[in-house]
């Protein structure tokens, strides 16, 4: 691809949004996962008697192990989450950016010849 085909990418309105857009959610993951890993590496830290606490009266199950089975439940689900808009979303705007800047680098082509 050409310099210029790139610069014609970077100008379209939609590479703009694919930009915000891709970036606004990968950001929103990326604080809702460092929320929860160091909001468990607080309660290990200052509350390590709850996490050691049992679920329920006699249960073998801890609010620690919970937590934890929770933390990677939830960081699966949330890369699920992100893989599924990445293929559907972002990989197919992408597509169109690069089928328009490609087709206008080819008129430009035809022009200059």
């Amino acid at each position: 691809m050409s310099s210029a085909m790139y610069e014609r990418m970077r100008s379209n309105p939609k590479f703009q949004h694919l930009v915000r857009t891709r970036g606004r959610f990968a950001w929103t993951l990326a604080i809702t996962v460092l929320a929860v890993f160091y909001g468990f590496v607080m309660l290990v830290a200052f509350r390590p008697a709850f996490l050691g606490t049992p679920v329920r009266e006699g249960g073998a199950l801890t609010f620690g192990i919970a937590f934890g089975l929770f933390i990677f439940v939830s960081f699966w689900l949330l890369t699920a989450l992100y893989i599924r808009r990445a293929n559907t979303e972002f990989d197919g705007l992408t597509a169109e950016i690069v089928k328009e800047a490609r087709q206008a680098e080819h008129a430009a082509g035809k022009e200059a010849a």
